[in-house]
């Protein structure tokens, strides 16, 4: 009987399979989350990355409704809405540098960032 042995993959992917870095950066105010998002491709086509993106994904709104008056008046009422825009980057086959760079970008506060490597 002829045995055969079975290699563990290693974390890096082969040469032909093309790795992929996804970044979703999330905000409430548009225009911040677009200056952080120009200023993440800017730091990517630096070093020479393939960019695609920034993808819009649908706006998530979130919608509270509040009595005006404490104890009388339920008919009267407010609406408050808060709205969370996000964008999704993709950078292929990132090299070490552009993660680097990535890493010690300095973006406004109120904006909040997951990067996911595919």
């Amino acid at each position: 009987m002829a045995t055969t042995k079975t290699t563990k993959s290693s974390a890096k992917a082969p040469a032909g399979e093309i790795q992929k870095l996804r970044i979703r950066v999330r905000a409430y105010e548009h225009k911040i989350l677009d200056t952080s998002v120009k200023q993440i491709i800017d730091t990517a086509l630096r070093f020479d990355a393939k960019v695609v993106g920034p993808i819009p994904l649908p706006t998530e709104i979130k919608k509270y409704t509040v009595n005006r008056s404490t104890f009388v008046h339920k008919d009267a009422r407010e609406q408050f809405e808060m709205r969370m825009h996000k964008r999704v980057i993709d950078i292929m086959n990132p090299s070490g540098k552009v993660v680097e760079a990535l890493t010690n970008l300095s973006l406004p506060s109120g904006v909040s960032i997951d990067v996911k490597m595919m």
